[in-house]
């Protein structure tokens, strides 16, 4: 069976508080990819193919693809930036666009999808989309404007060795992770035991994002863009949030995902909440030999007594800019789509993704997605106004974990943070 991501523009709200049809199509995709495909070199000769992506190893992987598929004569050049979604809006609002094309996610598409940035994709599927399962097609009001090629989530990851010399169970809770970690911290193992992405910004505020789906809230009133996080559940997800930060390195606030790996490969680190696509460099033939063969991977923790696991389900997926010629276009997704349908690729690098390609085998490090699809993780709200309250909680997270200001402070300053911004695009 096959799922359409369908997103009505007058669904968002419905679409994000079911969360049935997103959970539907991640689940049919990672569990229903049996048949094989066929993949060609594309040869582009005409048009100029330029790629703005985040920078992690799984879209460098990707990248290369794109190159080969793309040919020695191809115009192509690609970016790769952890600030792409500060990049993105005023690249692609430029005429011509600065990038013919951007790597996107269910988070990062609303904003371009909202300011009218990106180009339907159906000609150029049907003319080049042979080789793509339906169930990779992105659409909104009926129209594609984004092809998948990857799942993604954070989920727990932890050092084998140190948690059987202390007696130490595999968590499956946060109250149980941080046990976890002060009981290694007592031993004088490690002082930092624990690893996160908390950087100020994007990061930390992902973090909450899935500390308060774990505690089953819902960030807005059912039907209204009206912020919904200054209660009980925020607080208590807040909580956690700097518990966790306690226990990790100091300067936890420059700590990307990029960072944390390399606290992890240094040693410093016994457990973390990381992207199961970090394996494809954290489960390679470089760095310490030693404690990559100590690395587990589990499922994501649960919190608060809830069932729902503090994480999120995101897809990865290729996007054209509107602003771009024709021939830059099919030039860009000929190229994008040749690798992101190819199955020698995927299976090449099974740990580097959870591959949403055809014929695709998940490999060993896929562990860690699968389980958060299997205990039906929330997917990312794919709503415009959600990326307003994600910017909000960025810059106003800080002087709690900094101990300056309580917790219910904290979440009235996102809460006025982000009606100012929604006010002023409409949303409030």
């Amino acid at each position: 069976m096959q799922y359409y991501l369908l997103i009505e523009k007058c669904a968002y709200c419905a679409l994000y508080f079911r969360g049935t049809i997103m959970k539907k199509f991640i689940y049919v995709v990672l569990f229903s990819l049996v048949s094989t495909g066929v993949f060609a070199s594309c040869n582009v000769t005409n048009g100029t193919i330029n790629i703005l992506a985040n920078e992690f190893a799984t879209l460098r992987i990707l990248m290369e693809e794109a190159k080969n598929c793309a040919g020695p004569d191809a115009d192509f050049s690609v970016t790769h930036s952890v600030d792409h979604q500060k990049l993105q809006g005023p690249a692609l609002e430029a005429n011509p666009s600065e990038f013919t094309a951007k790597i996107v996610t269910n988070g990062s598409i609303t904003p371009l999808m909202s300011a009218d940035l990106l180009r339907p994709l159906d000609d150029l599927v049907a003319k080049y989309g042979q080789n793509l399962q339906k169930s990779q097609l992105i659409t909104f009001d009926g129209k594609i404007y984004a092809v998948a090629f990857m799942a993604n989530a954070q989920h727990l990851w932890y050092r084998e060795s140190v948690f059987n010399e202390l007696g130490i169970a595999v968590p499956t809770t946060y109250e149980e992770v941080i046990a976890a970690a002060e009981k290694i911290r007592a031993s004088g193992k490690m002082q930092n035991p624990y690893g996160g992405a908390f950087k100020a910004g994007w990061n930390l505020s992902q973090e909450f994002v899935n500390m308060y789906l774990g505690h089953g809230g819902e960030f807005f009133k059912p039907g209204t863009a009206e912020p919904s996080i200054n209660n009980a559940k925020g607080v208590a997800a807040l909580n956690v949030i700097k518990k966790l930060t306690e226990l990790s390195n100091p300067d936890f606030l420059t700590h990307d995902t990029n960072a944390t790996k390399i606290e992890w490969e240094s040693g410093n680190v016994a457990v973390m909440n990381l992207w199961g696509s970090g394996a494809a460099t954290l489960l390679d033939d470089e760095g310490d030999q030693a404690i990559k063969a100590d690395t587990r991977l589990a499922p994501p923790p649960t919190v608060g007594g809830g069932s729902n696991p503090a994480t999120t389900l995101w897809w990865d997926g290729l996007a054209i800019a509107k602003n771009t010629s024709d021939e830059n276009a099919e030039a860009s997704f000929r190229a994008l789509v040749g690798a992101a349908s190819s199955t020698e690729m995927a299976n090449a690098n099974p740990n580097a993704a959870v591959w949403l390609i055809k014929g695709y085998t998940p490999g060993a490090a896929a562990v860690g997605v699968l389980a958060s699809a299997q205990m039906g993780a929330t997917p990312y709200p794919s709503i415009p106004h959600m990326g307003l309250l994600h910017g909000a909680l960025s810059t106003e997270m800080v002087e709690f974990l900094q101990g300056n200001e309580s917790a219910e402070k904290a979440l009235a300053d996102v809460e006025a943070a982000y009606r100012a911004k929604a006010t002023e695009q409409g949303f409030l």
